[in-house]
């Protein structure tokens, strides 16, 4: 589990380096971001959480408030085969995104930690001349013990 208040404090130096700062709107997003970083949140998901702490922001400050985030690469805007965007917080430790195990059967995610593609980016650099800057990868199955009738729905890391 993380500490909240350390991450903000974190977040807010990311912020503040780039020229922003972190106001009682954004607060509030990043608050119910990092309380429910495993959920993976639509945008309306995260207003209505929003909305319970600070019921004056609106679902249109809650949109430009992810975009932003998005745009400073502190959350990342996703798509799981849903059509729904999600955000989930970029990790400061970890150089690139995590990746994402996402069943079709009964759409639980589930994130892996580690950077399995390091080598890759090696091999492109040398064969290609291309330096990667980011990456992200996406799974798509059906988990072994998901009979969809009783598949857990709950976001596990995978390291």
């Amino acid at each position: 589990m993380i500490c909240v208040t350390e991450e903000l404090t974190k977040i807010n130096k990311r912020l503040s380096a780039k020229g922003y700062k972190l106001t009682p709107q954004r607060d509030a997003t990043l608050r119910v971001l990092l309380e429910n970083e495993k959920d993976h949140l639509s945008a309306e998901e995260v207003y209505m959480l929003v909305r319970k702490q600070s019921p004056k922001i609106g679902i249109a400050t809650v949109y430009r408030v992810l975009e932003l985030l998005s745009e400073l690469h502190i959350v990342e805007k996703m798509n799981f085969g849903d059509g729904v965007a999600r955000y989930d917080l970029r990790s400061e430790e970890h150089e690139h995104m995590h990746h994402h195990l996402i069943c079709r059967e009964c759409g639980e995610v589930r994130e892996i930690m580690e950077d399995w593609l390091s080598l890759l980016e090696k091999r492109l650099e040398a064969e290609y001349g291309f330096i990667v800057t980011d990456h992200r990868l996406d799974f798509f199955g059906s988990f072994r013990d998901c009979t969809n009738k009783n598949c857990k729905h709950s976001c596990k890391a995978v390291s």
